[in-house]
């Protein structure tokens, strides 16, 4: 929704910029003679009264592969009680020949964050690190990586419940050959995707967050969202801002929609500003004044789109069109268009679970199509867990690798201090 600033790409004028820094100490280091001193006589005397002029850092890295033998170790005879003393291995080495922590967190975050398949998955470890990990070796690494993540996952869940508000949307993709939908509920701290087959309110009820919650759904007026009576409603503004854009656009005579678009993002305005100034509220004459001028342009929009007329002997609802539909959409929901200028803990918008919801098309497009419905399962669940964790202050990464050693409620470490 920004408009053009006039402005140059890039970085603007008094911008500091950054750069890539070295935090420790080099490993290497290389001195740069000039040619005529690479072979001459002198040079170790004149080294002696040289200094450097400049230095440049080169930032690399060495794929390498540690492998660690673990020994069992036998005692025949102990000189105290006389019997056999044999050692046993760790918890996590189970086999003859495994994989290390590491290096199925990297597998795993390839084929999730990264959304690379499993057959390239397979190419980048084995070209890199020259391992011989095979394509089911990754895939049942993620399925383990997945049930790790349960119980932090239902954490979160938990946690959206007792929410004062939270997010709603859903997207589609194809897993075993059909479309399935998405559906995603997600805050500032807490995301959590689920897959089901079905888009509406059945998909909903099964995802078991919505009807045991209080507090505010914030949504895009998608028609099942109104189903839940238990929670507050608020309509996504930058959903209405686009559909607005798109009425001044394509139907200029439609004057109330201009007028509509700058009451919403003057009301934005005026409760960023009541933040800024460390208000919890807009005065009531505020409101008032921003409640009048809503009730105006509604009235201004059904004169510029008066109902159609029902012609002799027409059944069935008359049609209205996407423009009259909008405005009986805004006139019947003014509570929930403008519920962020009553609540300062509201947002504006639903764009917080349009960004915890992308990584599903992201996925579909670098990976295309889910080979089955469990894969996709598995896949949300990491991804829900990953997102937690970023929100969280870890790294994707780190998350990963924690939930592969065991400890992926470690990420909520900081919500119990």
């Amino acid at each position: 929704m920004r408009e053009k600033s006039g402005k140059k790409q890039g970085g603007q004028k008094g911008h500091s910029g950054t750069h890539l820094a070295v935090l420790s100490e080099p490993d290497h280091v290389i001195n740069h003679l000039h040619a005529d001193c690479q072979h001459c006589p002198k040079r170790e005397i004149c080294m002696m009264n040289s200094e450097v002029k400049e230095i440049r850092h080169e930032i690399d890295m060495i794929a390498q592969v540690d492998v660690t033998e673990h020994e069992l170790i036998t005692i025949p005879v102990c000189p105290i009680c006389g019997e056999a003393k044999t050692g046993s291995f760790p918890a996590e080495i189970k086999a003859v020949v495994q994989y290390g922590q590491n290096l199925e967190a990297l597998a795993v975050a390839l084929n999730t964050i990264g959304a690379v398949s499993f057959n390239r998955t397979h190419d980048i470890l084995s070209g890199v690190f020259n391992v011989p990990i095979s394509v089911g070796t990754i895939k049942n690494m993620v399925s383990r990586c997945a049930a790790k993540v349960e119980e932090a996952n239902t954490v979160s869940a938990e946690k959206l419940k007792s929410a004062h508000h939270k997010h709603g949307d859903e997207t589609g993709c194809r897993a075993d050959g059909k479309t399935r939908w998405t559906h995603c509920l997600s805050n500032e701290l807490y995301t959590v995707l689920f897959l089901h087959d079905k888009r509406g309110h059945i998909a909903m009820e099964e995802m078991g967050i919505i009807q045991y919650s209080g507090g505010t759904l914030v949504h895009d007026c998608w028609a099942p969202y109104w189903c839940f009576t238990n929670v507050k409603h608020q309509l996504c503004g930058a959903h209405l801002l686009r559909e607005l854009k798109g009425i001044v656009e394509n139907h200029p005579k439609q004057t109330w929609a201009k007028k509509f678009t700058t009451l919403l993002l003057n009301l934005k305005r005026a409760k960023e500003k009541a933040i800024a100034k460390g208000k919890t509220a807009l005065h009531r004459n505020t409101l008032k004044r921003y409640s009048n001028l809503y009730d105006e342009i509604m009235r201004a929009a059904y004169e510029e789109n008066p109902l159609p007329e029902r012609k002799p002997g027409q059944r069935g609802r008359t049609k209205r069109g996407k423009v009259l539909c909008l405005i009986d959409r805004l006139s019947a929901h003014k509570g929930e268009v403008c519920l962020f200028a009553h609540d300062f803990d509201v947002p504006f918008d639903n764009n917080q679970a349009e960004r915890d919801i992308r990584n599903i098309k992201v996925k579909t497009k670098v990976s295309g199509c889910f080979r089955s419905v469990d894969g996709a399962k598995e896949y949300l669940k990491i991804m829900s867990y990953v997102s937690t964790a970023i929100k969280h202050g870890f790294t994707s990464f780190d998350a990963i690798r924690r939930a592969v050693m065991g400890n992926s409620m470690s990420i909520f470490a900081q919500d119990s201090e």
